[in-house]
This record gives structure tokens, C-alpha cells and sequence, in this order.
């Protein structure tokens, strides 16, 4: 089992940033790939990046590339996303996920309780 905790949310204004992180326990994350996504209000939630085990692979979604980055740091069980430039169409919850490579939410087997992002404009 793996425990995820996801901390760093909050408000922001379009333009600005964010840094969210993902505090793994439980089990070393290492052997997973981890994963965001996010979830706005009346929408399905939708695959936002995803880092490979250990690092050497990353792939965004459009909508975030170039704005958004993902680092891990094994050793610490942790994964942060920096958010730049943000919009307000990143308003969501963001989740952290660990599981296998892949943009769809039936890849990843362990989820954290998810963070609040609002950026206003």
C-alpha cells in the first residue's frame, strides 16, 4: 500500500505560480510512476502529467506543457509540480497518483485525497 498527500494548493492569480507536493508513504515510490491529474467543478477528471520511475521519462498533457513541471525525489518518497503561468482554467483539484505509465486514471492503483488550485483572473 501506498499513502499519498498531496500539499501546496491554494489561490492564485492567473499569471503566477504554484508549487504542489505529493508526500508518499507506506510503501517506496520508486517502483511507480506518478502521476496528476485534476478534476475542475463539472468536469470528468483529466490527466494532467506523468513521471516514470525514475525520471527519465515525462509526458504533459497539452494544455500544461511548457507551463507546468514535474520532478521526484525518491530517496524522500516525493513529487512536486511546479505550476508557472498559470490560468484559470487550471482551477481544480489536483490529485497525486502512483501506479504504471499512463494518461488514464485506470493506470494508477493508489490516489491521494487530492488539493484545491483556484486562480482567479
Amino acid at each position: 500500500q501506498v499513502q499519498l498527500v498531496e500539499s501546496g494548493g491554494g489561490l492564485a492569480q492567473a499569471g503566477g505560480s504554484l508549487r504542489l507536493s505529493c508526500a508518499a508513504s507506506g510503501r517506496t515510490i520508486s517502483s511507480y510512476t506518478m502521476g496528476w491529474f485534476r478534476q475542475a467543478p463539472g468536469k470528468e477528471r483529466e490527466f494532467v502529467v506523468a513521471i516514470s520511475e525514475r525520471g527519465g521519462t515525462v509526458y504533459f498533457a497539452d494544455s500544461v506543457k511548457g507551463r507546468f513541471t514535474i520532478s521526484r525525489d525518491n530517496a524522500k518518497h516525493t513529487v512536486s509540480l511546479q505550476m508557472n503561468s498559470l490560468k484559470p482554467e487550471d482551477t481544480a483539484v489536483y490529485y497525486c497518483s502512483a501506479g504504471s505509465f499512463s494518461t488514464l486514471e485506470s493506470g494508477y492503483s493508489y490516489w491521494g485525497q487530492g488539493t484545491q488550485v483556484t486562480v482567479s483572473s
